[in-house]
């Protein structure tokens, strides 16, 4: 199955401005892209990077600067109409071979991994008329883009997939639940668990 991961080289997590300064936030990004095309490989998938800006990555990079949503639209335009692509964010940093795996063979002509907030954090496309709507409540209106062409849809509960990190809470999953390079590099870092107020937080 053809993978497209979109990847922003060039303003990464810019949420955890306050707790990381850009080159970190961009060594952290790229950890966890370089962990979700592991994962996609292993669930089967090639990997393709959508990257906003020319990256050197252990796959091909297809550089598109523009926002998310049209990028995303020609990618899956080009894709043989018969074959199915999906599209995985790159900051999932809890992403296995496994729940791909789980994703990839979902029985639907759209298979949908919501995220916390209303968000997509990944899909599977197997009807050519469908394309992706990334603004705002992208998970209702996916659900709402799949009635229109009368595409069924599946949607498939994950945890390590419904976690992308964007935020400092986000940084408590991958400490807690992760074993990947994004894992590593926060530990490397200097990062750990911390009870807050009752609640799991992280400390450096």
């Amino acid at each position: 199955m053809r993978v497209l991961v979109p990847f922003d080289a060039e303003r990464p997590k810019t949420r955890l401005a306050d707790l990381l300064d850009e080159r970190e936030r961009s060594a952290l990004a790229r950890a966890m892209l370089d962990d979700v095309l592991a994962a996609v490989r292993a669930a089967g998938g090639e990997p393709t990077v959508l990257s906003t800006a020319p990256i050197d990555v252990d796959a091909p990079v297809r550089v598109d600067d523009r926002a998310l949503t049209p990028a995303v639209n020609d990618a899956l335009a080009d894709a043989a109409p018969e074959s199915p692509a999906a599209v995985v964010m790159a900051d999932l940093g809890l992403a296995t071979g496994d729940a791909l795996a789980d994703l990839f063979d979902a029985d639907a002509e759209v298979a949908i991994v919501p995220g916390r907030g209303g968000g997509t954090n990944a899909l599977v496309v197997r009807h050519p008329e469908f394309r992706v709507d990334y603004h705002g409540l992208s998970y209702r209106d996916h659900r709402r883009i799949a009635a229109e062409i009368d595409a069924d849809v599946a949607v498939v509960d994950s945890h390590r997939l419904s976690t992308d990190v964007d935020e400092r809470a986000d940084l408590v999953e991958l400490l807690l639940h992760g074993d990947g390079r994004a894992t590593a590099w926060l530990r490397d870092a200097g990062f750990e668990l911390a009870v807050e107020g009752g609640r799991a937080g992280v400390r450096r």
